[in-house]
């Protein structure tokens, strides 16, 4: 099959380009890349109308800048064309995200085998990459463990790998929730869970550490709810804002008396641990 190649480049990555994404499933797109400037977008060539697409794009014009490149891709060379186009991401020695199709020589301590499809968080992100780098520095044996906003579940993977033993995972995203159980299972965490929906299915369930890769003003308003549900002792990693972002953070993580332990920064991006 003949698709075409969306290039689309995204002013506010986080939280948009999730967003644009799942608009861009409804009207026919089945893969997505993530870019450090927004993502690839692939649509079969048969369903493929560009004015649709540039009405799905205009509808985000106050809130966000996009604009894109458009290219065919035949069908004999689509894989080779998708599989260049997803590099593996490697968090420094330590880590290693791949895809089957991946050829790599060198070992990792942590190597985590996923399909992307059409969920997000591959890694590619500096988001993904800061949590996944503050997380190597803490203790996660015998650790309770919940992932908001899971993707494509990489996170909850690795909290796995390094020693959680009860992990639950949620997401607003369909696709998300499918493809996130697939790389569970690719990787033997079967014992991970997943459900989907946001802050408001939480209950009384409490937790020793909390992942949460998601935007600033989501955050901001579920700070609260992670801190009811958070262990006395517990660590709460934050990321998907601005370093800009982080004197608004600082102050509700004030008001809930949550101890900014670190900082870490990538182009811009950032990652908190906060400490109960």
């Amino acid at each position: 099959m003949n698709y075409y190649e969306y290039e689309i480049t995204v002013s506010q990555p986080q939280p948009f380009s999730e967003i644009i994404m799942s608009a861009l499933g409804e009207i026919g797109f089945d893969s997505f890349v993530d870019t450090e400037s927004g993502f690839l977008a692939y649509i079969p060539e048969n369903l493929e109308n560009q004015s649709e697409v540039i009405k799905v794009l205009d509808y985000f014009n106050d809130d966000v800048k996009t604009s894109f490149t458009r290219k065919f891709i035949k069908d004999q060379n689509w894989n080779e064309e998708w599989e260049k186009n997803f590099d593996p991401v490697e968090v420094e020695d330590d880590i290693l995200i791949k895809a089957h199709f991946h050829k790599i020589d060198k070992k990792y301590p942590y190597e985590i085998l996923i399909t992307p499809k059409m969920s997000f968080g591959t890694g590619h992100h500096s988001t993904t990459w800061l949590m996944m780098k503050n997380m190597l520095n803490f203790d996660f044996k015998n650790k309770s463990v919940l992932d908001m906003g899971t993707g494509t579940g990489v996170l909850a993977i690795l909290a796995k790998m390094l020693g959680a033993t009860e992990i639950h995972s949620i997401d607003i995203d369909e696709w998300s929730i499918e493809n996130a159980a697939e790389n569970y299972n690719l990787n033997h965490c079967y014992e991970i869970s997943i459900e989907k929906g946001d802050a408001s299915i939480l209950g009384e369930t409490k937790y020793d550490v909390i992942l949460a890769n998601i935007n600033r003003n989501v955050l901001l308003a579920d700070l609260p709810k992670y801190n009811e549900i958070l262990n006395e002792n517990g660590s709460i990693f934050l990321s998907g804002f601005y370093e800009e972002d982080v004197p608004m953070l600082q102050e509700k993580a004030d008001s809930l008396e949550l101890k900014i332990e670190n900082k870490m920064a990538r182009q811009n991006w950032c990652c908190l641990k906060l400490n109960k």
